[in-house]
């Protein structure tokens, strides 16, 4: 499908997709939230499609809600209401989504392959939660991160609540929910925002060169159900997320991505897998 602000580019078993309002750094839409649930589907349903990269056009990754959804509120009203409205229905995913992953941002857990967010320059308010719900984040040695609501009167957004805490910690979630403060890509690093920092100039080829190996080396079928495994297991028990674990491993058995995965290492040469 054609997008306008977005773009979108599979290269190498890895599809692209950028953010692309570069003189509004990124700045989140309606209409861009909707063209970023279509493009992750449609990665997700193309089969030659291993991994995807989220990142920004331009000078950052994404500023926060484009201001014209902030302006002019009052009472009730919420930014993008309608057209938040419309992306929950979008990104429900059907009876085979949980619950917990069905808000208009937090549906990239039900996308069946690793999404890799390239965060160059500003990650902000919406922009960072939207960074939060990639599997991972690598980061610009020149990005600039922070949660921004505070000061604007507003409060901890689609679920940053329940994410934030989880990957850097309780204390630090509620230092940058609290103060809206600025950390820089390094800081970022120390709390476990992010697994890497590149430098910017080798940010993308840096992620794209993870993901083609993700993309050559890593089983997708493999991929595909640790990352639901992951995901899942923050709602479980110890218990709970074991029998999970033995039952995906009596399935694993009988795929085909475990028998070449087999082949591949006695016979010492690349993959071949298909992930079935």
């Amino acid at each position: 499908m054609g997008y306008a602000e977005v773009l979108y580019d599979v290269k190498d078993r890895v599809a692209t997709v950028t953010l692309n309002r570069p003189d509004k750094l990124n700045a989140w839409t309606a209409q861009m939230g909707r063209e970023v649930r279509a493009a992750m589907g449609e990665a997700a349903a193309d089969e030659s499609v291993r991994v995807i990269v989220l990142t920004g056009a331009g000078r950052g990754f994404c500023a926060g809600a484009d201001m014209g959804l902030l302006s002019g509120l009052s009472g009730n009203a919420a930014p993008g209401e309608d057209a938040e409205a419309v992306l929950r229905r979008e990104a429900a995913g059907g009876d085979a989504a949980r619950p917990d992953f069905r808000g208009p941002y937090a549906y990239f857990p039900t996308i069946p392959k690793p999404i890799i967010g390239a965060l160059n320059g500003a990650t902000a308010g919406l922009g960072l939660v939207v960074s939060l719900y990639c599997d991972i984040r690598m980061a610009g040695d020149g990005a600039v991160f922070t949660t921004s609501f505070s000061r604007r009167g507003l409060i901890a957004e689609h679920g940053v609540s329940w994410m934030l805490p989880r990957l850097v910690g309780l204390q630090n979630a509620l230092d940058l929910l609290l103060s809206a403060r600025k950390i820089d890509a390094h800081e970022a690093l120390r709390m476990g925002l992010v697994s890497q920092v590149l430098p910017q100039a080798e940010l993308i080829a840096g992620v794209t060169g993870y993901a083609r190996e993700l993309a050559d080396f890593v089983s997708p079928r493999s991929m595909a159900v640790m990352k639901r495994q992951l995901w899942e297991a923050q709602f479980q028990t110890l218990a709970e997320a074991t029998a999970v674990a033995g039952e995906e491993m009596r399935k694993s058995f009988a795929a085909e991505d475990f028998k070449e995965g087999v082949a591949h290492f006695l016979e010492k040469r690349a993959p071949r897998f298909t992930g079935r």
